[in-house]
């Protein structure tokens, strides 16, 4: 059950985001109208919405304001409409890059997306180029020190489908993306506290990058990540 080494990408990616505070209200909003949107308002029956409501209250944000975007999106307020489209593409190195965005024009979208790919060496691909080097998976990642053994028996028996080791002891729970809050309320109950909780896109294997080589792959995600219409980046780049 041996895993990559996560945890310096892991501090790295928190403080990236650290700075990037004041996106985090956008890019929750829109979830939360998408989700409201193809799965109804009630948080009862739509576990997306649940998730995207939850990312709202860990960024402080007004529970009118979630509210209110529930509303908008469900029909109940006049509001903007937003589509989910996702972009594949190459980095540096090869390395897999998958962008999924949230737009309300799909053509200024895909032209920012391809000028940054375009100007910082990577290469915008087809609909399902790299998207097979990913897996849909629930994600929690514990700092090292953390018990192997009791996560593997509060995980397991809610339905996990692995624990992983890294090399530099942090531990890793992955789960079916529908099994993520059951996980998740079990490992809270056990009082066992995630670094990261998440759904998201996770690379098969890494492709090391290093030296000026790396420069320039951050630079990319960088630069996509700070895109307007971008809610999140993956790739399989170990930098």
């Amino acid at each position: 059950m041996a895993g990559h080494s996560k945890w310096a990408n892991i501090q790295h990616r928190k403080g990236r985001q650290d700075e990037k505070r004041g996106k985090v209200w956008t890019r929750v909003i829109r979830e939360i109208m998408v989700a409201a949107r193809t799965g109804g308002g009630d948080l009862n029956i739509n576990p997306r919405l649940r998730l995207a409501v939850d990312k709202a209250k860990a960024a402080n944000m007004p529970a009118d304001t979630v509210k209110r975007n529930i509303d908008k999106a469900t029909g109940n307020l006049e509001g903007v409409s937003y589509e989910e489209i996702r972009y594949e593409g190459y980095g540096i190195g090869g390395a897999a890059i998958i962008v999924d965005t949230m737009t309300d024009n799909r053509v200024r979208t895909v032209a920012e997306v391809r000028h940054a790919f375009s100007k910082h060496g990577g290469n915008m691909g087809t609909e399902g180029s790299v998207a097979f080097q990913f897996k849909h998976c629930g994600q929690f990642i514990f700092a090292p020190g953390t018990s192997e053994d009791r996560l593997m028996e509060v995980a397991l028996e809610a339905g996990a489908e692995d624990v992983l080791v890294g090399d530099d002891g942090a531990v890793e729970v992955l789960c079916a993306p529908a099994d993520f809050e059951s996980v998740q309320k079990a490992l809270a109950d056990a009082g066992l506290a995630a670094e990261l909780a998440e759904v998201t896109m996770r690379p098969e294997n890494t492709v090391d990058i290093g030296g000026e080589d790396a420069a320039r792959m951050q630079k990319l995600l960088d630069v996509l990540e700070d895109l307007d219409d971008v809610q999140a980046v993956f790739h399989n780049a170990a930098l």
